[in-house]
């Protein structure tokens, strides 16, 4: 599992951008969402690579 937390405001940020957050539920800064480690995550942070934190996570 992987821990995506929004770091940087999405204003001012590509429309594309804000959607890709949307779909991740990312809204404010400072949200943290848990989600599979996959292909489809990887290239949805590749997209919000500066805005974004990403941590492994235990499935404890």
């Amino acid at each position: 599992m992987k821990k995506v937390t929004l770091k940087k405001s999405l204003i001012g940020a590509k429309p594309n951008q804000k959607a890709t957050a949307k779909s991740l539920g990312l809204n404010r800064v400072g949200d943290s969402v848990l989600h599979a480690d996959d292909a489809v995550l990887a290239g949805k942070v590749k997209v919000l690579a500066h805005l974004v934190t990403v941590e492994t996570v235990d499935n404890a």
